[in-house]
């Protein structure tokens, strides 16, 4: 299984869930279209931090 679960992390540096197995992140403009295995989709504007691809995470920042 490669998809990942996508957090944001705010100025204070917690951590929350957007959405679980992301296997789609698709930059548009100044947002980012995650989509997972479910066929759900989440629109976001925020960028990406940082990709641990082994724990399975996205980290996004507004």
């Amino acid at each position: 299984m490669c998809e990942a679960n996508a957090y944001l992390v705010d100025e204070n540096g917690s951590m929350s869930l957007l959405i679980e197995g992301v296997d789609k992140v698709i930059p548009e403009d100044d947002k980012l279209i995650l989509e997972n295995i479910f066929g759900q989709r989440k629109i976001v504007k925020a960028r990406i931090k940082e990709l641990a691809l082994v724990d399975h995470r996205i980290i996004l920042a507004k």
